[in-house]
């Protein structure tokens, strides 16, 4: 259960496909050229092929626990966390202000992809501290940012986030979590928060909750809620952590998969919190951290991908069943066939994630409107479209195994354990997909369409070297702009029953697009074979995919209650 990081696709996309040269030509990250870019993520890939691969089956066979109140890490965490806080990977895009690399968001997100597929549990840990890293550069005072991003940054404290609760689920206006005014300028946090990632552990020296509750003047719904800092240690004068918080895990639960990350119940007893940004404000604050979030999610499905498909296409190297001319059974057509949809998909899952930090980091060094429009428009299809991708590979791979991928030593079920709660994370795929037909189409389909000209372009630029991969890319774009002016027309509550298969047939698009780039990069490689499998083979896909986005609303909600039941 080796890896192996894929260095050549980072290189392949991030110079020719996804337009990262246009990153490292602005004034902000003009040290980020190929070079420097190039060296950081060998870096990484050492680091996660090296240190933190041989942890991942030690996070599943021996889980978190809660001991005396306090969560015991898996064998060889600490020392995996120590590898990413000294090698500053928690830290790769935070502002050089506070001890950041300062490096575009484009970077990490594929130094995250390979801690993904390299120990997903562990890599949970930095990825919620890199959002509360965002959130408070972005909201919190200057006082706040001074004593907790420096210690954020290097990994010495750790951060999480507390949105949902018991009552309230996705439904995050129905939290009942309550902040009372301490009169010194803190407040007192009371509640109880669920499925808190990595809410403690026994590694760092401190914890730092960001936490959703209502002021006694908040009112109902989103609108009331303020967003509030509460550490497990309150810092003492010199800014070191000192007593302990009112806080504490009241269990940590029993999961399908990641067992390694402790998925916490929090409860705040009347503890000390600081307020971030503005009373009332909390959702606009913690929605920075949560975009983070869904991007990183998104990669946590290519990561997880990316470690299936390697192991899957070991085994069918290594297994012998049959006569084939390989001498084992990746000769097999159908072996043939799975292994090639998987990297297909892992490939242009992993290109729109990244084509989205581009995007990000676009916006962030030139201010532009359009690129943070981009940013938008694509995140919700990131993050459902990598994550269906990583559980689909992920269970392709385990088909691979046959038999032997039911049994747990080959360590193939784990990765579809472990990657299944991805398209929960962060907003559910459906919730995805509504935000993607309802406030992304806001704009009466602008943004959707200044990329479809794009791909159309690129199409109509490609078609005199290869046609037969080029045609069909323009058409399925054709064919998309059809469905999206339908969509648009329409009231966005008729849009939602349509929203999963338009979302999807959007990221099946996208995907014969970046394999078509990726063909025209490389002509005589093979990755033109793997984009002619794509764009002959699965982009075919978005004709269903979209005639379903055509139909609307009025049969699927015709069908009662009374009509599902048993």
């Amino acid at each position: 259960m080796t890896y192996r990081a894929p260095l050549d696709d980072f290189r392949l996309l991030l110079n020719h496909i996804v337009g990262f040269d246009s990153v490292s030509k602005t004034a902000r990250f003009e040290d980020a050229t190929t070079e420097t870019v190039e060296a950081i993520l060998s870096e990484a890939a050492k680091m996660c092929e090296e240190v933190l691969t041989p942890l991942n089956r030690n996070g599943d066979l021996d889980p978190a626990v809660l001991e005396n109140g306090k969560v015991r890490s898996s064998n060889g965490f600490a020392d995996g966390y120590k590898a990413i806080a000294d090698g500053g990977w928690v830290a790769v895009s935070a502002d050089p202000e506070f001890g950041g690399m300062g490096l575009p968001l484009t970077v990490t997100t594929a130094v995250n992809d390979m801690m993904v597929s390299s120990n997903m549990a562990l890599h949970l840990n930095p990825l919620m501290t890199q959002g509360q890293i965002e959130a408070l550069e972005h909201h919190a005072c200057d006082e706040l940012k001074a004593l907790y991003l420096p210690k954020l940054v290097t990994g010495e404290w750790a951060g999480t986030m507390n949105l949902t609760e018991p009552q309230a689920g996705s439904d995050v206006g129905a939290l009942s979590s309550k902040a009372e005014p301490n009169g010194d300028g803190t407040y007192a946090i009371t509640g109880q928060k669920i499925f808190i990632s990595w809410g403690d552990n026994d590694f760092t020296e401190n914890v730092c909750h960001l936490v959703l509750a209502r002021l006694p003047d908040g009112v109902a719904g989103t609108k009331g809620i303020s967003l509030f800092l509460v550490p497990r240690n309150i810092p003492d004068a010199d800014g070191k952590p000192g007593e302990a918080n009112s806080l504490k895990v009241v269990s940590v639960e029993h999961k399908m998969g990641i067992h390694g990350s402790p998925t916490c119940v929090m409860s705040f007893e009347g503890a000390r919190g600081w307020l971030v940004g503005s009373e009332h404000d909390g959702m606009r604050a913690m929605f920075t951290m949560m975009n983070n979030a869904r991007l990183g999610v998104a990669v946590q499905g290519v990561g997880i991908a990316e470690r299936a498909y390697q192991q899957a296409l070991a085994y069918a190297n290594e297994r012998k069943q049959g006569r084939t001319a390989e001498g084992s059974i990746i000769g097999h057509a159908d072996v043939r066939r799975m292994l090639a949809s998987m990297k297909a998909d892992t490939f242009a899952a992993r290109a729109i994630a990244l084509s989205v930090a581009v995007a990000l980091d676009m916006a962030n060094a030139t201010g532009d409107a359009e690129w943070q429009a981009r940013a938008a428009f694509l995140t919700p299809i990131a993050k459902a479209f990598g994550t269906d991708t990583g559980i689909e590979v992920a269970n392709t791979g385990l088909q691979v195994h046959g038999g032997m991928g039911f049994i747990e030593e080959t360590g193939a079920a784990q990765y579809v354990r472990d990657v299944r709660v991805t398209a929960i994370y962060e907003g559910t795929n459906g919730i995805q997909a509504m935000d993607l037909v309802g406030r992304k189409l806001m704009d009466g389909g602008e943004a959707a369409y200044k990329l479809l000209d794009e791909i159309e372009a690129f199409a109509e630029g490609a078609r005199a070297i290869m046609p037969d991969l080029a045609e069909p890319v323009w058409q399925a774009s054709e064919n998309l702009r059809e469905t999206t002016e339908a969509l648009v027309a329409r009231e966005v509550s008729d849009r939602f029953a349509v929203a999963v298969p338009f979302l999807r047939g959007f990221a099946r698009v996208l995907g014969g697009y970046f394999h078509l780039a990726a063909a025209m990069a490389k002509p005589d490689g093979a990755e033109a074979k793997l984009a002619a499998f794509y764009i002959k083979r699965l982009l075919p896909e978005h004709l269903g995919l979209l005639a379903h986005a055509r139909e609307g609303a009025d049969d699927l909600m015709g069908i009662s209650p009374d009509d599902l039941a048993v």
